[in-house]
């Protein structure tokens, strides 16, 4: 019985998997964090490409094609 007290006892002050949930945690918040950052980035560098084809397409000098992603 006193072994089984000791394990229980064992079980109850061991902190790891706390500390597992807290770092899980923390991972998916710098995760979520990377992606919206990346989208925001390819957003930006989407419309920056559009305005820049406007620009081409409307000069008469050069033609550029958003959907494909192709100027010349």
């Amino acid at each position: 019985m006193k072994k089984l007290t000791t394990m229980a006892r064992q079980f109850r002050d061991d902190e790891n998997g706390a500390a597992m949930v807290e770092y899980s945690i923390l991972v998916g918040i710098i995760a979520g964090a990377a992606i919206l950052a990346i989208v925001a980035i390819g957003l930006w560098v989407t419309g920056r490409f559009g305005g820049l084809c406007d620009t081409l397409n409307g000069k008469g000098g050069g033609t550029c094609d958003k959907a494909a992603g192709t100027g010349s």
